[in-house]
């Protein structure tokens, strides 16, 4: 049975194929058929706040207005979902601190270079690169070490709270309490990331899809992405993997989300398979890589 509510905007199945298409053609993010109700759901207070009378209206707008740039960037914050926290996937991160990182720190160590570079790729509200900054900081061998920490998102609003760094306690559900006391201020809005921590991570705004500004970042010794490629279709996945291989240097590290796999979609990456987790790593060289 379907109801309809007053003042409610209805979305044809043309009006879907083409703001699915413009969307997908802007972020990756794929929407099939089953999905429109979440289109016409999160996109009805869009035309209500522009005075747009429907979906087609809307449509011209994201494709011809001189504000639809603007208006594609905050649309982001509708359609992705931004449920995250501290230390999440416990035991992928104890594989990070316990035998990447000390593989990382001989590896380096052996060419005198104490730098290290992280992405944290879809960081959303912040929690996965300061968990990363906090984890890196109980490392005694990386003490003097350049640690920079690089957290980017599609979505302005959250990128904003990752930069506030202030968050509540659905963000410490698995946080120990001597974690909380070490590394973050309690205040009236909540508890904010000490400074320590906050000087180690950068937040930038990034498409994933936009390969030219990816480029940009320059090289990664380990890329984090949990939970973010499951938006895209296999096309967009592909594109994005691929462009994580181009940023790591040989040997560098790819940690995606627990239910994700590049099965089937490339055999650019090695699966290592270590004590508390199987992770991806770019191999350390192919005959036609001709730089680390």
């Amino acid at each position: 049975m379907t109801f309809s509510f007053p003042n409610a905007h209805l979305m044809s199945d043309d009006e879907f194929r083409l703001l699915r298409d413009c969307i997908y053609g802007h972020c990756g993010i794929y929407f099939n058929i089953d999905s429109k109700y979440i289109l016409e759901k999160r996109l009805s207070r869009r035309l209500t706040d522009l005075n747009l009378p429907s979906f087609n209206d809307y449509y011209f707008y994201l494709k011809y207005d001189r504000n639809k740039n603007q208006e594609l960037m905050d649309i982001m914050d509708v359609l992705t979902t931004n449920e995250t926290y501290f230390f999440r996937e416990s035991f992928q991160l104890k594989t990070f601190t316990d035998e990447i990182i000390p593989e990382l720190i001989k590896v380096k160590s052996a060419r005198g270079d104490r730098s290290l570079r992280i992405w944290s790729a879809g960081c959303s509200t912040g929690e996965e690169p300061y968990t990363i900054a906090i984890l890196l900081n109980d490392i005694p061998e990386l003490k003097g070490w350049n640690i920079e920490i690089i957290g980017t998102d599609i979505s302005q609003k959250v990128l904003q709270h990752a930069r506030r760094a202030v968050y509540g306690k659905s963000s410490f559900r698995v946080t120990e309490d001597q974690q909380l006391e070490l590394f973050f201020n309690n205040q009236d809005d909540g508890y904010k990331v000490k400074d320590s921590i906050r000087e180690k991570v950068t937040i930038s705004h990034l498409n994933l899809l936009d390969t030219n500004r990816t480029v940009m970042l320059g090289r990664m010794d380990l890329v984090f992405c949990r939970n973010v490629i499951i938006y895209f279709d296999q096309a967009a996945k592909k594109r994005v993997v691929e462009s994580f291989y181009n940023v790591l240097h040989n040997g560098g590290f790819l940690l995606l989300g627990h239910s994700e796999s590049l099965m089937n979609l490339t055999t650019l990456f090695t699966l290592r398979h270590f004590k508390n987790d199987m992770i991806y790593q770019k191999p350390e060289r192919f005959l036609s890589d001709g730089v680390n």
